[in-house]
C-alpha cells in the first residue's frame, strides 16, 4: 500500500513511518516541520512539506501518489497549551483533520488511522481505563481528538471509510536502531525531562507532588514503548477490512514518578537530583490505560513493557543526540 503519513518528521509518526518501510510498505510523509524534523523522516520514505491547512496542498498529495490509506498523527498536542489557546485546538486540529478527510474521501481512500489520546477520560471511574468508560476530555486538546472521531463515525457511516482511533497516554522510549527518538522544544515528558537532567542539560528533576494515595506517594502514569505503539498502529490497519475499531493503548500497569527516576538513576549512572514541588492543579494521582480489547481481537503483545528497556533505549539516544536532530 501507499500510505500516507501525516506529521512523519515527528516523534511517533516518524517511528511508525520506520516500521511500515520495515514491513515493506511504501510511505509517503506530509508535514509542515512546526515541530518536526526532515531528518527524522526515514530515507526510504516520500517526503513532502506541506500543512493540512493548505488543502490544494493536500490535493495534490492524493493526485500524485495514489495514496491507499492515511495515517494521521499531525496535531498540536499540547494539553497545558490547548489550555491557554482553545481555539487554536479546537480550530486548527480540527480544521485541519477535516481537510484531510475531505479529500481522502473524494480520492476513494478506505482506511484511516487516527492517533487519539486518553486525554479523551478526564474523569474516569474505572483503571486502568478501558473502551466502556465514559468520554469526558480533559483539555480542548483531548475534546478536539474526541470531534475527530465523531467525524470519522459519519465518514464510515456514509463513505465506508473504515477507521481505527487509538487513543493513548505517555509514548516512550526511542527506536531500537538508535536512529530516531524525542527531540521536542520545548520538552515536556518525564522521561527525556529526567534525562536530560543525566546529560547536565538540567540541574535537577522537580517531582510535582509526593502526597497521592499511590506506592510512594507520586503520580503513577502509563508509559508504553514508540515501537510497541507503531506496531498496534500497523495491526490496526490490516484488520480495518474487518471494520472500523476503537482501542485504548497501554502498558498494562503504571509506573510512579519516583520509579521513572530511579530506573533513569540505574541506566544513566547519574546521580540526577530530585526535588519535591506542590502538586499541579489537575493531575490525578494514577492514570493508566487497558489494552486488553486490542490484544484480544488483534494479538497485540508489546515487545518493550519494561520500563528499564523503555529507558534504555530513551537513554541510548538522548547519549548519542544531545541536541537532537541537529546532532
Amino acid at each position: 500500500m501507499n500510505i500516507l503519513v501525516t506529521g512523519g518528521a515527528g516523534y511517533i509518526g516518524s517511528i511508525v513511518a520506520e516500521e511500515l518501510i520495515r514491513e515493506g510498505e511504501s510511505v509517503v510523509v506530509f508535514d509542515n516541520l512546526y515541530t518536526g524534523h526532515r531528518a527524522a523522516v526515514p530515507p526510504e520514505a516520500i517526503f513532502v512539506e506541506g500543512d493540512l491547512a493548505d488543502r490544494a496542498a493536500v490535493k495534490a498529495v492524493f493526485d500524485t501518489y495514489e495514496i491507499d490509506a492515511v495515517m494521521h498523527f499531525a496535531s498540536y498536542t499540547l494539553v497545558g497549551e490547548s489550555m491557554e489557546q482553545p481555539f487554536k485546538y479546537l480550530g486548527d486540529n480540527v480544521t485541519n483533520g477535516l481537510n484531510l478527510l475531505q479529500e481522502a474521501v473524494a480520492h476513494g481512500v478506505r482506511r484511516f488511522i487516527l492517533s487519539s489520546t486518553a486525554n479523551l477520560f478526564d474523569q474516569p471511574e474505572r483503571m486502568p481505563i478501558d473502551e466502556e468508560e465514559r468520554i469526558v476530555p480533559g483539555s480542548p486538546y483531548g475534546e478536539s481528538k474526541h470531534i475527530l472521531e465523531r467525524i470519522l463515525h459519519w465518514m464510515d457511516r456514509i463513505f465506508g471509510l473504515r477507521y481505527a482511533a487509538l487513543r493513548y497516554f505517555n509514548a516512550a522510549g526511542a527506536s531500537p536502531t538508535g536512529e530516531r527518538g524525542e527531540d521536542h522544544d520545548p520538552e515536556t515528558h518525564l522521561i527525556p525531562r529526567v534525562l536530560q537532567v543525566a546529560l547536565g542539560q538540567r540541574d535537577k528533576i522537580v517531582i510535582f507532588g509526593d502526597d497521592y494515595p499511590t506506592r510512594d506517594g507520586t503520580c503513577v502514569r502509563d508509559y508504553i514503548h514508540v515501537v510497541d505503539l507503531a506496531q498496534a498502529h500497523i495491526l490496526a490497519l490490516r484488520a480495518l477490512d474487518h471494520g472500523s475499531r476503537t482501542y485504548n493503548l497501554g502498558n498494562g500497569r503504571g509506573f510512579t514518578v519516583k520509579e521513572v527516576i530511579e530506573t533513569c538513576r540505574e541506566v544513566t549512572g547519574h546521580p540526577i537530583p530530585a526535588e519535591v514541588g506542590p502538586r499541579r492543579p489537575g493531575d490525578p494521582a494514577v492514570l493508566v490505560a487497558s489494552s486488553e480489547k486490542i490484544r484480544r481481537e488483534l494479538g497485540w503483545e508489546p515487545k518493550y513493557p519494561d520500563l528499564r528497556t523503555i529507558v534504555e533505549h530513551a537513554w541510548e539516544w538522548h547519549r548519542t543526540h544531545p541536541h537532537g536532530y541537529e546532532d
